[in-house]
């Protein structure tokens, strides 16, 4: 599985990455969200883990611009990783187009129940992720 990690913090990116790593998955790193999202145009993930706080264009944005998209990749499944603690902040991910929310410091149990119900999502769909 081929994971892409929005982050501009270098540690959060490593500790995710050697999660990914336990799993099997592969994951490509973006230091922001622009940079993602050029990513995102040049290859093909599973799902993309976007951090909200970057400097440039933040997080959510980041998530509407992929849900505006018009083509396969609008449907890319987004998991907000976040130290973000507002009380509204989960419903305005999920009002963005994010799938899920997890907040740092992200334990591995907990991403990757996240990714399990995602792939469970678009298995039930008959979705194709890859």
């Amino acid at each position: 599985m081929n994971v892409l990690f929005i982050e501009d913090d270098r540690m959060n990116r490593r500790v995710v990455h050697d999660m990914l790593n336990v799993a099997g998955a592969t994951m490509a790193e973006a230091e922001s969200a622009e940079e993602g999202l050029a990513l995102i145009d040049a290859n093909d993930y599973a799902i993309v883990l976007v951090d909200l706080r970057m400097p440039g264009m933040d997080g959510i944005t980041a998530i509407r611009h992929i849900r505006a998209r018009t083509d396969a990749k609008a449907k890319l499944p987004v998991i907000v990783v976040t130290a973000d603690a507002a009380a509204d902040l989960r419903a305005r991910c999920l009002e963005a187009g994010a799938d899920e929310v997890l907040f740092k410091p992200v334990a591995m149990d907990a991403l990757f129940d996240a990714m399990g119900r995602i792939l469970a999502r678009g298995a039930e769909g008959g979705g194709m992720i890859a």
